[in-house]
């Protein structure tokens, strides 16, 4: 099946009446982003930070946040020109305060829930990759009905690193007992992307409200994935999304024991 191949079904009855993916041949599991692949955050989340910025004179510039929106909230200010020697913890408060005060107005992303609900059908686990903190995912997916769905829910405290490196799709494989090369990854942002590529993942985007496969060139200056050479159907394009680049390792599947154990050192490293 080439990535131009549309895979139809039945459609989860919140999805277009267009757009009704189902899980491509080979793939063991589907780990989805949350901000911006699974709920429609991005406004609220950017007009959080502008807020928490705000006293401190500092403006948001709506194209850089739209590129990095896909880092955590404390790599996102590292990175943002002017915030280096500002408050971080006083600004990560503020912006948490007021997005989890409009939790309530958050909506789904249509395509990825049908995906999510024909996966779930199919007996395929399903997991969150998120770089955001634990306590606005968690809430997140409440809010939308969806904690029963995932298996696992892995967050920035759950992983080293965040997106754009690998480490929190491998940690969300790891979690699921599946190797990457057979774990479907499902994002918005360019290092949410880069992430799952460098995880070895093939990979689909959200794309104005659809579902868009993605290759594994990634141009690293503009950390978004270059122009494909024909326009991308309207329709939820699912197929072969990425060109693997090899095996890569994975721990063994998580018990409850090792799960505690790796609490334990996350804890302690704190």
């Amino acid at each position: 099946m080439s990535e131009g191949d549309l895979l139809t079904g039945s459609p989860h009855p919140a999805s277009p009446a267009r757009c009704s993916p189902t899980v491509p041949d080979g793939i063991g599991a589907v780990i989805f982003d949350f901000d911006g692949t699974l709920a429609d955050t991005t406004t609220n989340q950017e007009n959080s930070l502008r807020s928490a910025l705000k006293p401190y004179g500092l403006d948001l510039d709506t194209d850089w946040y739209r590129q990095h929106c896909g880092l955590s909230i404390h790599d996102l200010l590292a990175a943002l020109p002017g915030a280096r020697q500002l408050p971080h913890d006083e600004i990560i408060r503020r912006s948490r305060t007021h997005l989890l005060a409009r939790m309530h107005t958050i909506t789904p992303m249509a395509c990825s829930i049908t995906l999510l609900y024909a996966a779930r059908e199919a007996g395929v686990p399903c997991a969150v990759a998120s770089a955001a903190s634990r306590i606005l995912v968690r809430p997140g997916l409440k809010a939308l009905g969806l904690i029963p769905i995932f298996e696992a829910v892995v967050t920035r405290e759950d992983a080293a690193r965040g997106k754009p490196a690998p480490d929190l799709f491998l940690e969300a494989a790891r979690c699921l007992g599946v190797p990457p090369q057979r774990c479907l990854a499902v994002e918005d942002a360019p290092d949410g992307i880069a992430s799952a590529l460098a995880a070895g993942m093939p990979v689909l985007r959200v794309v104005d409200g659809h579902l868009a496969p993605v290759d594994d060139s990634i141009d690293q200056t503009a950390r978004t994935p270059r122009r494909p050479e024909a326009p991308v159907p309207r329709e939820c394009a699912l197929g072969r999304a990425a060109a693997r680049r090899g095996p890569v390792s994975v721990p063994a599947p998580l018990t409850a024991e090792s799960d505690r154990d790796g609490s334990r050192r996350r804890s302690e490293g704190a």
